[in-house]
């Protein structure tokens, strides 16, 4: 008999929340491949394969859409997801670089005791909070992972409930 896991299981063996997964069977974007007597999610090795390529193509920041399409073989050039990835990456460079100039330029204000202006202050500002959106968006899946686990530390098992049957 082949094996199977539990939402549960494969959120630990993967590192996902049992949230994620459960949104991405909403999605229709990675569903399991059948259900317990009792209702649970099951999946196999071919959805844990799914899986794995899902989670290749989210590194490489394409959105959900965007993976779904590519798995379902629509407008999929592996040109276009390696050039949208460069781009991703020239336009984080960008940031970063434009955010080290700023800062470059207000420590030396700092440094001479001179006074900076409302505009070069939110300037800066602007440029940290669009460097720091990333570290945002994975601390909020860290969070997450976090509220799960001590959902199940308190005993409410969330791997252990039944899914809900359309």
């Amino acid at each position: 008999m082949n094996k199977t896991w539990k939402v549960g299981e494969l959120a630990k063996l993967t590192g996902l929340t049992i949230r994620t997964l459960r949104y991405y069977d909403q999605i229709n974007l990675f569903s399991p491949s059948g259900f317990s007597a009792s209702g649970h999610r099951l999946y196999n090795e071919e959805d844990i394969s799914r899986l794995h390529q899902i989670l290749a193509l989210k590194e490489l920041d394409l959105s959900l859409e965007e993976i779904k399409s590519v798995l379902l073989g629509q407008h999929y050039s592996p040109i276009e997801v390696v050039s949208q990835q460069i781009k991703r990456i020239h336009d984080h460079i960008l940031i970063q670089q434009k955010l080290l100039g700023e800062l470059e330029y207000v420590l030396g204000l700092m440094r001479t005791k001179e006074s900076i202006s409302v505009e070069e202050f939110t300037k800066l500002l602007q440029l940290m909070k669009k460097s720091h959106e990333k570290f945002f968006a994975e601390r909020k899946m860290n969070l997450e992972r976090s509220f799960d686990r001590l959902g199940e530390f308190l005993g409410e098992q969330p791997d252990d409930l039944p899914a809900k049957k359309n």
